[in-house]
């Protein structure tokens, strides 16, 4: 009787679905924002990381203050934002060993071309919003928790103006959305600079303001605690920080442009 071949093919089966579950979890959830994902960054530069480590990086792209929330609850590997005050709350709070600084790159003030409260006249960013205030002129907020509205709401505060009233739309949105609301309704908004490079329905939409310091936006990669949440991918998680801020990672970073524009640029020390 010749021996049934069943069992060495099905070791082989088995052998191949056990390679294959192996290759497939290594990967990291990382809790990011839209910013990142949305300029095509991130586009540009896993595949870069993925090559080099074989680590897989799926993004969760959402405001920072729910990329907050996404890891506080362990539902994240990693996390990189742009909100210093809320990292090093995170950091503070046990949630985070580590914060580093990646990269940096600044919001703009975007509004209609004919510009009616002539924000493109303004000498610094305080005097750009009051202006808009002033004028009562329509002004999209992201509204969101995210990252960029909280930047907002910290200059409005500088500039001594509570905004209300039916000129300031909070809208609860993604950085794109908000600009596609600015753009169907000829109001001003805040961006980062790199959203606004990648978005293409600008409509009468122009860059009107720039260049204070106050508008500085600076991105951290942020390990996660191992003591609050053993079961996430600190091993993973980590190569993707040490990239981040290493030679090659910051090269990657340096290397991403829309139109021949740098959007982020790496400040790792």
């Amino acid at each position: 009787m010749k021996r049934s071949p069943t069992l060495p093919v099905i070791g082989l089966i088995g052998l191949g679905l056990v390679a294959t579950a192996k290759a497939s979890d290594d990967h990291i959830v990382l809790a990011s924002t839209t910013s990142t994902e949305n300029s095509g960054l991130f586009g540009a530069i896993l595949p870069t990381f993925t090559e080099a480590t074989g680590i897989q990086v799926r993004v969760v792209a959402v405001g920072t203050g729910q990329a907050f929330e996404i890891a506080r609850r362990g539902d994240a590997d990693s996390l990189l934002v742009h909100d210093r005050a809320g990292e090093d709350q995170f950091v503070a709070e046990g949630y985070a060993t580590e914060r580093a600084d990646v990269m940096y790159n600044d919001f703009v003030i975007v509004g209609p071309g004919d510009d009616p409260a002539a924000v493109g006249e303004a000498e610094a960013i305080d005097d750009a919003l009051q202006r808009i205030a002033t004028a009562e002129a329509p002004f999209a907020s992201r509204g969101d928790d995210s990252g960029t509205h909280r930047a907002e709401l910290r200059l409005w505060q500088a500039a001594d103006i509570t905004p209300q009233g039916a000129w300031y739309r909070e809208l609860g949105s993604g950085m794109g959305p908000t600009l596609n609301t600015a753009a169907a309704m000829d109001a001003y908004a805040m961006s980062d600079r790199a959203t606004w490079a990648a978005f293409d329905n600008r409509q009468n939409l122009e860059l009107l303001f720039e260049g204070d310091d106050a508008l500085f936006n600076p991105y951290g990669s942020l390990l996660l605690s191992a003591e609050r949440h053993p079961h996430i991918k600190h091993d993973l998680a980590d190569q993707w920080h040490r990239w981040l801020l290493s030679d090659e990672g910051q090269q990657a970073i340096a290397d991403f442009e829309i139109n021949g524009e740098q959007l982020f640029f790496p400040n790792a020390e």
